[in-house]
């Protein structure tokens, strides 16, 4: 099996010319479109909703990763294999967070190279070709490494940050459920939120926090937008209260913006 993740978006050809090139060079393996709105240019959201998202696959998985703002310059092509999972992308930060986690990980850079390399689009004449190969157990041309400090290194084990917003206005956090205590009150954008365990546990409209599907921290609204409701972006930070909240659940707005 192939999975995509990448900041490609749906409305370009750039995911068909993927799919294409593995259609191609990996005939009858199952290809996977997990996510093609990772924030775009942001490796460090990338990095931390990686791992979340990579758990549901099993063993002898090959991922196609692409948040790659520095192709064609200097950053390497790299093969990380943690866990059973195998990524292929470039070393710029995007596999610190599922190296890190993984009881053990090995990283080779490709030194392989196709017959057509452009110098804009390695997903599909690199990355792609070389997911195509590994999921054939054919291992492309590599060498030992280790990962690139990413930007802005250290980075931390969970970051109190939005790394991505659903089209339902949902914020997903890089904060993992053990990072937080469980009635904890949480901050963002100047409001207050209690944590609830679903959205029926709330009024229609009410802003909360809760853990969603994957494992991490969510802000939501009820039958609502908590991006628009509370003006939240990728980026936005989140900060944890020590507080709980009062008993039904909810708390007082604290002072500022909506």
């Amino acid at each position: 099996m192939i999975v995509l993740y990448t900041d490609f978006g749906a409305a370009d050809p750039y995911v068909g010319q993927v799919h294409a090139v593995l259609a191609r060079d990996a005939p009858g393996v199952p290809v996977i479109d997990l996510l093609h709105t990772v924030p775009r240019f942001d490796v460090r959201a990338g990095a931390y909703f990686l791992p979340a998202l990579a758990a549901e696959f099993p063993s002898g998985t090959v991922f196609v990763c692409v948040v790659d703002p520095g192709v064609g310059g200097s950053r390497r092509p790299v093969v990380l294999r943690a866990e059973g999972r195998t990524y292929v992308g470039p070393d710029n930060g995007l596999f610190e967070i599922v190296a890190r986690r993984a009881p053990s990980a090995e990283v080779r850079a490709i030194t392989w190279r196709p017959g057509r390399l452009s110098t804009s689009f390695h997903g599909r004449d690199l990355f792609a070709p070389a997911a195509a190969l590994l999921a054939r157990r054919i291992e492309p041309e590599s060498a030992p490494a280790v990962l690139t400090p990413p930007q802005g290194a250290p980075w931390p084990d969970d970051l109190p940050q939005v790394v991505y917003i659903d089209h339902y206005g949902n914020a997903m956090t890089g904060l993992r459920a053990c990072a937080v205590p469980a009635h904890a009150v949480l901050e963002a954008a100047g409001r207050r939120l209690p944590q609830a365990r679903v959205f029926a546990d709330v009024a229609d409209g009410e802003a909360f926090w809760y853990v969603n599907s994957i494992g991490l921290v969510e802000l939501a609204v009820n039958r609502g937008s908590a991006a628009e409701l509370l003006g939240l972006r990728v980026g936005s930070e989140v900060s944890v209260r020590a507080s709980r909240a009062p008993a039904g659940g909810r708390v007082r707005r604290a002072p500022g913006p909506a």
